[in-house]
């Protein structure tokens, strides 16, 4: 997979990218992550990316020339998903995330300052994606967000592709209670049927208790509505 990622500070990217699972899946060649600097494509000399917003108001707005010419010299005339993190996006979710999985190839435009010029969203923009009802101030943590949990889905990027498929949100629901040694802690001991070997019993626990953590924390989505 492909992830072009459009932004004015390519080196929030540079320590996400040398560690952990993203770092894995790049060097196992799974995972081609493009920096491009949206500066490089402003034509004047001081390499402008910014306004004043027409009729006023606090704040200033990414200029449309610099981000059309960054978006289509990627595109090259091909369809490509063009996903802008913007507080006004649809929330993401794993189903979302398991969707842009299944591409080859994506661009991520990180917004910056105000807004983007909304002649760009209107034009060369096909998804919106916001990852919580709060305003941060650009789109890198937003992207970096998604590139982390797209990355994890991808087959051999992780040592166990399972692990993924049974974390919290997979399947509409919240992740179960886990346990390791010791087996007491502080007083604490774990579960008795987790360690009775008894595989049907302790996956019917885990069930049950995925069920009522999700019902007590999320009902929307034990009912369905997110």
């Amino acid at each position: 997979m492909k992830i072009d990622v459009l932004t004015l500070f390519p080196e929030l990217f540079n320590s996400f990218l040398e560690h952990g699972i993203v770092f894995r899946a790049r060097e196992k060649g799974l995972l081609d992550i493009q920096l491009h600097n949206i500066r490089d494509y402003a034509t004047d000399k001081h390499h402008q990316v910014d306004d004043y917003p027409f009729g006023g108001g606090a704040g200033m707005v990414m200029k449309p020339e610099p981000l059309f010419r960054a978006i289509t010299s990627l595109l090259q005339n091909e369809k490509l998903p063009v996903i802008y993190f913007s507080p006004q996006g649809r929330l993401l979710n794993q189903d979302i995330v398991s969707r842009y999985k299944e591409k080859e190839r994506v661009i991520f435009l990180c917004g910056h300052y105000k807004e983007i010029d909304h002649r760009i969203r209107e034009m060369l923009v096909t998804d919106e994606i916001s990852i919580g009802d709060y305003v941060l101030s650009g789109g890198e943590v937003p992207a970096m967000v998604m590139i982390d949990a797209v990355s994890r889905l991808i087959d051999g990027v992780i040592g166990d592709i399972e692990s993924a498929m049974t974390d919290s949100h997979q399947d509409r629901c919240l992740g179960t209670p886990h346990y390791t040694r010791p087996y007491e802690f502080m007083g604490r001991t774990v579960p008795d049927v987790l360690i009775s070997g008894h595989h049907k019993e302790i996956e019917k626990w885990r069930k049950k208790q995925a069920m009522d953590l999700t019902m007590k924390r999320r009902p929307d989505l034990y009912h369905g509505k997110s």
